[in-house]
């Protein structure tokens, strides 16, 4: 994990399926779950999907708040 992963969670949105346009740090745990179990994309979105279920699997989300205020000043 570099740095910038972090502020991606914050700024992309996911590209497609059932919360097509939602923001990486803000998928339900349930579906970065089922993401877990059978198997993340190839690519940065993959990357960016697995680092996502770990900070939420550990209860880590707060850390991304700072991230989201800077996103919005």
């Amino acid at each position: 994990m570099n740095p910038e992963d972090l502020e991606r969670l914050v700024t992309l949105r996911m590209p497609f399926g059932k919360y097509e346009g939602t923001l990486i740090a803000d998928l339900p745990g349930p579906y970065l779950n089922w993401f877990a179990r059978k198997g993340f994309p190839e690519g940065q979105i993959g990357r960016l999907l697995q680092l996502m279920q770990e900070i939420d699997h550990n209860g880590l989300s707060p850390l991304l708040d700072p991230l989201r205020q800077s996103q919005t000043e």
